[in-house]
C-alpha cells in the first residue's frame, strides 16, 4: 500500500495545482443527512450474520457514533449513479443513488487510505479474501513476513486485516494496492488508524458487495 507510484506526494499534488483535474466533478457536491437510524433499526441493520462462511456476531450499536451507521442521505454530485465516492476527510463512503441521493457508509482509514486520491475503478471482488501484506510492511515489521506472497499470505478468517470482502481498486490497469475491505474493528470507524486502507463494518462491506459490479467506478478525494 505504500508504494511510491501511489505516495503522499501524489495526494499532495492533488491538493495543489493538480487538484483542478476533479474540480469540475466534485464542485457541487454536498450531502445533508436523513433521519439516522435509531437504535433498534441499527440492531437490525447489524445484527448476527450466522450464514457467512465465517459467521459474524452483531455489532454493539449501543458503542458507536450514529453518524456511522449505514443509511441513505440526501446527496448533489455530477457523479453517475453507481459511482463510489470516498470522502477521506469526513471518514464517509457514498454510492451514488437516483433522485439525489447516496447511501453513506462509515469508514476508518489508515496511512495508506490517506496515500492516494484520484479516479479508478473496482477491477474485482472478492468474499473472504486472503490478505498479503505488501513488502514495505513486513520490512517495518517482520514478523509479518510469514503471511508474504511467498508464503501463501493470511488465510480468510474473522482475524483476517481485510475481514469479510474487499474490493480491489485498479487505475489505468495498474493495481492501485488500495483496497476496500471489512473490519471487525467497529471502533475504528469514523477514525485514523494505524494501517489498511478504507475499512468498513463487515455489515457494510458485504452490503456494499452485493450492491457493486466490477467495472464500478470509484472517486477518492
Amino acid at each position: 500500500m505504500n508504494s511510491s507510484y501511489f505516495s503522499l506526494e501524489r495526494r499532495h499534488m492533488l491538493k495543489g495545482a493538480g487538484a483542478f483535474a476533479l474540480t469540475g466533478v466534485l464542485a457541487g457536491c454536498t450531502t445533508t443527512a436523513s433521519e439516522i437510524p435509531d437504535l433498534s433499526a441499527a440492531k437490525a441493520l447489524y445484527g448476527p450474520l450466522p450464514k457467512e462462511r465465517f459467521p459474524i456476531a452483531a455489532l454493539p450499536v449501543e458503542k458507536i457514533d450514529p453518524q456511522y451507521y449505514r443509511q441513505t442521505v440526501r446527496y448533489r454530485t455530477k457523479e453517475p449513479v453507481g459511482t463510489i465516492i470516498v470522502d477521506t476527510s469526513a471518514f464517509f463512503l457514498y454510492l451514488v443513488q437516483p433522485d439525489n441521493k447516496a447511501i453513506r457508509y462509515g469508514v476508518g482509514l489508515g496511512r495508506a487510505g490517506f496515500s492516494w486520491s484520484g479516479r479508478a475503478m473496482v477491477q474485482w471482488k472478492r468474499k473472504w479474501p486472503t490478505w498479503t501484506p505488501p513488502a514495505e510492511m513486513i520490512k517495518r515489521e517482520p514478523h509479518l513476513a510469514k503471511y508474504s506472497h511467498e508464503n501463501g499470505g493470511m488465510q480468510p478468517g474473522l482475524k483476517n486485516p481485510l475481514g469479510a470482502r474487499a474490493l480491489y481498486i485498479f487505475k489505468d490497469g495498474r493495481d492501485t494496492l488500495y483496497r476496500l475491505h471489512g473490519t471487525p474493528e467497529y471502533w475504528s470507524i469514523g477514525k485514523a488508524v494505524s494501517s489498511g486502507c478504507v475499512r468498513l463494518f463487515n455489515h457494510d462491506i458485504i452490503d456494499l458487495y452485493q450492491r457493486v459490479p466490477n467495472k464500478t467506478p470509484i472517486v477518492v478525494m
